[in-house]
């Protein structure tokens, strides 16, 4: 597995994920759809046309849930035990459908787990930058890593 383990992580280290992830309509539709949200500047054009945006914006969740997966091959993949949480979740830019969206990641910090010695805790910020170079999501995670030893 490509992730990284615990001692592997340095903090202060940058990560920016390749590939990015166009997002389509079919994306904004599906997740909104499954998620039961009826906001209709997700759904519904004609309504969105008189929103302050003028079009449809994508669903926040969704972008969220992007740029944390566009940074699990570089950080976590089969090296995570699990997501503790989720902070400071701020979307300072709406992602519109056709923006192509790029993933950062920086180790925050790390601790040894006190209640698990064969785990450690790192937190990391993802950001979300649309094709502009824009940031359109921030978020901090604190993830439980699986240890080497």
């Amino acid at each position: 597995m490509p992730g990284k383990y615990f001692e592997e992580f340095e903090v202060g280290e940058v990560f920016e994920h390749v590939p990015s992830r166009t997002v389509t309509e079919a994306d904004n539709l599906l997740f909104t759809a499954l998620t039961m949200n009826p906001q209709p500047l997700h759904l519904d054009a004609e309504f969105a046309k008189d929103s302050p945006f003028g079009e449809r914006l994508v669903n926040s969740i969704f972008t969220l849930g992007l740029i944390v997966g566009l940074s699990v091959w570089d950080t976590t993949l089969g090296t995570t035990v699990g997501n503790l949480g989720f902070e400071s979740v701020e979307f300072p830019k709406p992602v519109r459908i056709g923006d192509t969206i790029t993933a950062v990641t920086e180790v925050l910090s790390k601790r040894e787990s006190k209640s698990r010695p064969e785990w450690g805790i790192v937190t990391f910020e993802h950001r979300g930058l649309n094709q502009r170079g824009e940031l359109v999501a921030r978020c901090t995670r604190a993830a439980m890593m699986l240890r080497k030893t």
